[in-house]
C-alpha cells in the first residue's frame, strides 16, 4: 500500500487535523516523506476538481469538502445535526454519558466497529466533546454541559444505575479483552 493512500485513509476518519509529525508516526516514516507525498496529495486533489480536498495549513492536514459544495453540505449538516440521533449514535453517547472519559480505541472496543464519523456527529451536534490527554498520548471523550442540560439532570452521575454501569465488569472484560489480543 502506497504512503498516500495510507494519508489518505487517515485523513479521511480523522475527525481533526493532522499534523505531519503525528502522520509520520502512525506511518513509521520519516516525517519530510510524508509532507512531500501529503502535499502532492493536495494538489491532486485540487487539480482534480473532486468534491473532497486535502488542505493544508502551516504542518497540519484536513481532508474536507469542496468549497463549491458548501450550499449541500451545509444543507446535509443542518439535517444531520438537527434530526433524531441513530442507534449507532445514541449507543456510542450512552458510552460515553456512562464510561467517560473514554478513549475512541476503548470506544471501537466496546461496539465492535469503528465509531469516528458517530463521533463527528456527536461533536459537531455539541453533545460531546474530545480531549487530548498528554501522559497518555490519547483523545478521550466525555459529555459536554449542553447534554447534561438537554436532560434535565445536574451531574451525569445522576443517570439510572450510575454508579452500577460505570464501572461494569463485562465492560471491563471487553476491554482487556482486546488489549491482550493487540
Amino acid at each position: 500500500m502506497s504512503i498516500k493512500s495510507q494519508i489518505e485513509s487517515l485523513l479521511f476518519i480523522a475527525a481533526k487535523p493532522l499534523s505531519v509529525k503525528q502522520i509520520a508516526e502512525f506511518l513509521e516514516k520519516p516525517a519530510k516523506e510524508v509532507e512531500k507525498e501529503s502535499d502532492e496529495l493536495v494538489s491532486e486533489y485540487k487539480d482534480s476538481h473532486r468534491g473532497l480536498q486535502i488542505i493544508k495549513n502551516g504542518q497540519k492536514y484536513q481532508m474536507v469538502s469542496s468549497p463549491e459544495n458548501a450550499k449541500i453540505v451545509q444543507k446535509f449538516i443542518k439535517d444531520e445535526t438537527t434530526g433524531e440521533l441513530s442507534r449507532p449514535s445514541l449507543e456510542t453517547l450512552t458510552i460515553i454519558a456512562y464510561r467517560g472519559p473514554v478513549s475512541k480505541i476503548d470506544l471501537d472496543r466496546i461496539r465492535g466497529v469503528n465509531c469516528a464519523l458517530i463521533l463527528r456527529n456527536l461533536l459537531l451536534r455539541g453533545l460531546i466533546e474530545a480531549k487530548f490527554d498528554k501522559q497518555k498520548n490519547e483523545i478521550y471523550h466525555t459529555v459536554t454541559f449542553d447534554f447534561i442540560r438537554f436532560l434535565g439532570i445536574n451531574d451525569v452521575r445522576e443517570l439510572p444505575d450510575y454508579e452500577k454501569l460505570h464501572v461494569h465488569e463485562n465492560i471491563e472484560r471487553v476491554l482487556e479483552g482486546a488489549e491482550e489480543s493487540n
